[in-house]
């Protein structure tokens, strides 16, 4: 068996507030850019404050999700972590509800994603807006 290992890097802005981000565009054209076939597609951010999460974007799914996390970890001032925009503290746990990665199977070169899930990368940290995502397929 012949296995394929290709990996880049997308750097990305998001902004001074909370964002969901959507990524499945770049995930796609990646795939295509290597000619993947079958194999997988982990999405992995490399920062303590942001997430990877695989939902559906454009009918209220993505404010939904930002109100949720907000209810969850309230940006106020109950975190030991305290440098930073006040309620900073809790951008350090989103990684543990929201993980910094997923992995997607690839079938015949495409994310075999549901009919209405995104690949969106989602960012409280309203004090760092330059995020790096890496994408890795093994196939």
């Amino acid at each position: 068996m012949n296995t394929a290992f290709h990996t880049t890097t997308l750097h990305l802005t998001t902004g001074e507030r909370e964002t969901i981000h959507d990524l499945t565009d770049d995930c796609t054209a990646f795939l295509h850019r290597i000619e993947a076939r079958q194999g997988l597609l982990n999405i992995f951010v490399p920062h303590a404050t942001a997430g990877i999460a695989i939902i559906e974007t454009g009918a209220g799914s993505d404010e939904d999700l930002l109100a949720a996390i907000d209810d969850l970890l309230p940006a106020d001032d109950r975190w030991r972590h305290r440098h930073g925009s006040p309620g900073h503290g809790r951008d350090h746990v989103l990684p543990g509800i929201v993980a910094p990665h997923a992995t997607i199977p690839v079938i015949d070169g495409s994310a075999a994603l549901g009919t209405w899930q995104s690949i969106v990368l989602v960012d409280t940290n309203r004090d760092n807006p330059d995020r790096t995502v890496r994408l890795t397929y093994l196939g």
